[in-house]
């Protein structure tokens, strides 16, 4: 149980950085939010309960496969903002959009070959 407290306060630490930075730095608060720490911290934490090479190089080729239906979202939000939409709708449409493009990958990749 203490272990997963850690690994639980480690990974929040990181988005309250991330969100602390960006109110002074919007851009380098997203320079740190975009860098891959869930990703890694991720990986770390499974090859910690689970040393198998062969599961961390699943679980690597599907995030990266994962992280690109979300990039889409990175670029409605901010096209719906600049136009007026209020945030929560716009992070709503974002949100609405990943979720449907990670369905298509879901239903597409397994059909392409790719292990998901």
């Amino acid at each position: 149980m203490l272990y997963l407290a850690a690994k639980a306060l480690i990974s929040g630490i990181l988005i309250a950085v991330a969100s602390e930075i960006a109110k002074r730095q919007p851009g380098f608060g997203a320079l740190i939010a975009s860098l891959p720490l869930v990703s890694v911290l991720g990986m770390i934490w499974l090859w910690h309960d689970k040393p198998d090479a062969q599961n961390m190089a699943d679980h690597a080729g599907a995030t990266f496969w994962y992280v690109l239906p979300s990039l889409p979202m990175f670029l409605l939000i901010p096209l719906l903002l600049k136009r007026g939409v209020p945030f929560w709708w716009a992070l709503i449409a974002g949100c609405l959009l990943t979720i449907a493009l990670y369905l298509a990958m879901t239903w597409i990749g397994p059909r392409l070959g790719l292990r998901l």
